[in-house]
């Protein structure tokens, strides 16, 4: 067999921290030639990490990043290396590969589709690239391409499938959502078969404010076969033997057309390598993926993880109330950072049942946290002694509730001042879509684990949770209860919303698929308060631009995907 060893840098890189984003970068290169590889190939912009945003206006960021792009040439002499990062030139901007071997810079490619929707706005920063490199290395014709390029087609798939290379290695900066895995998988094998044309997908890994990337690194051949894949959520160096031979017998079998597209052929480069003769055959690993929740699961820690850490906290600070929405956020950081480095706050009020104590205590046990409790009443009856005279006649309202939500975020961010926690907050999708939560409240914190995932999903979490440690985490009268903000006596969430069945289907629609208003009336729920839920989902927009960040696990999040205007007064619901 005429095989070339290829390698796959599935790495975890932080945002502006180029020189250990390089000393990483070093250490793989090492290991893959450690193991015989021929080529190793990194993330999108791996350098700067991704997404670099506004730093890249920043010339003392691109000078360092290039200063990091000699680092790495000079280190690299006995294996092609594909490196992202970006790149000026004639005063543009451009999301480049750099392709380097034996300490030099053989060619550089230029991403041609700059993507500008959603989370994406690389069209604010880079200049489009017009021309396909391909370059000629160990007995194979290598083609370069960067995450959005491949999704198109025609596309730079097509050049180099009728430039004749056998190779194209495309490298990402491709953030997870649910079914992203199986989307990837299926537009990877198309191509792959269409061409006739194997295919290295190179992915970042790890959390990125509100992004988390998820890896599943992988290897096409030429008939649309999976031969390699690595781990969700962890780095790894995924390497594989490619059989040459056996594609160049399949592209020879084959009629290439190339289709009319706007970029220029391909431009060669050569670096006369030979091949290497591997010592052992190389058996390729395919790792499994996960199932729908635990991937959301695995998301929500890594996001979390990375969050912490690379911002820098100690630790997280959660108001622990009992309920499901908390107990999820918990386990979720102690999961991410550890039992030791998490603490929950307990601040029970006079409406705060005996059944939410022991249910936050039995949870803090569970997970090995130290709960501390707070009691809140003598705060709040201080807060309306104070105001007793300017509210004197008004009845009570939503007003005394949020004077309590905003008891428990001062308490909280005191604490995290005090000891440099972040406060974790524990609203969910659902709470942030239709403004069930109180500013400078239970919205008050650093980061916000779950505002990405709807109430039903978080049920399905909790029972995740309990299944996968094949033990009780979260009580299960935790599970079972019906949600309560214990605001006032017997409150329910039903008292404000609709059942969380017909809610998340009606957020399902409206926020994620922009669905019209006529399309909602399958939904069983009577028309006024479909009209009264849409209401609040527009209104509440003020106190989301105000919310932190937190993970995105879902098609379209709010934050970067979500963009309605404050000041708005279009509501069809109301005609």
């Amino acid at each position: 067999m005429s095989s070339l060893r290829l390698a796959l840098a599935q790495i975890n890189q932080t945002v502006g921290d180029l020189t250990a984003n390089t000393d990483r970068i070093l250490r793989y290169i090492d290991s893959a030639v450690s193991q015989g590889a021929d080529i190793i190939a990194f993330p999108e912009l791996a350098i700067t990490g991704y997404p670099p945003e506004d730093l890249l206006f920043k010339s003392e960021f691109l000078d360092e990043a290039e200063k990091c792009l000699d680092t790495i040439k000079s280190h690299t002499s006995e294996i092609l290396a594909v490196v992202g990062t970006p790149t000026q030139s004639d005063n543009q901007l451009f999301n480049s590969a750099a392709v380097i071997f034996q300490k030099k810079l053989v060619a550089r490619y230029n991403k041609i589709f700059l993507p500008n929707y959603g989370v994406f706005d690389e069209q604010r920063y880079f200049q489009q690239g017009n021309e396909c490199t391909v370059i000629a290395h160990a007995g194979i014709d290598l083609g370069v391409c960067i995450c959005e390029d491949i999704w198109y087609d025609p596309g730079a798939c097509n050049i180099y499938g009728s430039s004749g290379a056998q190779l194209v290695i495309n490298i990402n900066g491709s953030p997870f959502h649910q079914g992203k895995g199986a989307e990837r998988a299926e537009m990877l094998h198309e191509r792959s078969v269409k061409n006739q044309i194997a295919i290295a997908y190179c992915n970042l890994v790890g959390g990125q404010d509100e992004l988390v990337f998820d890896g599943q690194s992988c290897v096409y051949n030429q008939s649309g076969e999976l031969i390699a894949r690595s781990p969700q959520f962890q780095e790894d160096l995924l390497i594989t033997d490619i059989d040459i031979d056996v594609i160049k017998l399949s592209q020879s079998q084959t009629v290439q057309t190339e289709e009319n597209l706007n970029i220029a052929h391909a431009k060669y480069y050569r670096t006369n390598e030979k091949r290497k003769v591997q010592s052992q055959e190389l058996t390729s690993t395919i790792h499994a993926t996960l199932d729908p929740t635990s991937e959301v699961y695995e998301a929500l820690v890594l996001g979390t993880r990375d969050y912490v850490n690379k911002v820098g906290f100690k630790g997280a600070v959660i108001g622990l109330s009992g309920g499901i929405d908390s107990a999820l956020t918990t386990s979720i950081a102690v999961d991410a950072l550890g039992h030791d480095k998490v603490s929950t706050i307990f601040m029970p009020s006079k409406f705060t049942s005996e059944q939410s104590e022991a249910d936050a205590i039995k949870l803090s046990e569970n997970l090995k946290v130290r709960m501390h409790s707070i009691p809140i009443s003598p705060i709040y009856d201080a807060y309306l002694a104070t105001l007793s005279e300017i509210l004197q006649g008004y009845p009570q309202d939503v007003t005394e509730e949020n004077i309590q939500a905003r008891i428990r975020g001062n308490l909280l961010m005191a604490l995290s001042n005090k000891f440099g926690s972040i406060v974790l907050t524990t609203g969910n999708k659902s709470e942030m879509a239709t403004g069930y939560s109180t500013l400078y409240g239970d919205l008050a914190g650093g980061f916000a684990v779950i505002k990405d995932v709807p109430k039903l999903l978080v049920w399905d979490l909790c029972r995740h949770i309990n299944s996968s440690k094949s033990k009780e985490i979260i009580p299960i009268s935790i599970i079972n209860r019906p949600p309560t903000a214990e605001l006032r006596p017997n409150q329910k969430d039903e008292d404000s919303l609709p059942p969380y069945e017909i809610l998340d289907a009606i957020l399902e629609a409206y926020v994620e698929n922009h669905a019209p208003i006529s399309s909602l009336d399958s939904i069983n729920i009577n028309d006024e308060l479909l009209k009264h839920t849409l209401r609040l989902v527009d209104r509440s927009e003020y106190k989301r631009r105000q919310a932190p960040p937190g993970v995105k696990i879902s098609p379209r999040a709010f934050g970067r995907d979500w963009r309605l205007p404050i000041v708005n007064r279009f509501a069809p619901y109301q005609k």
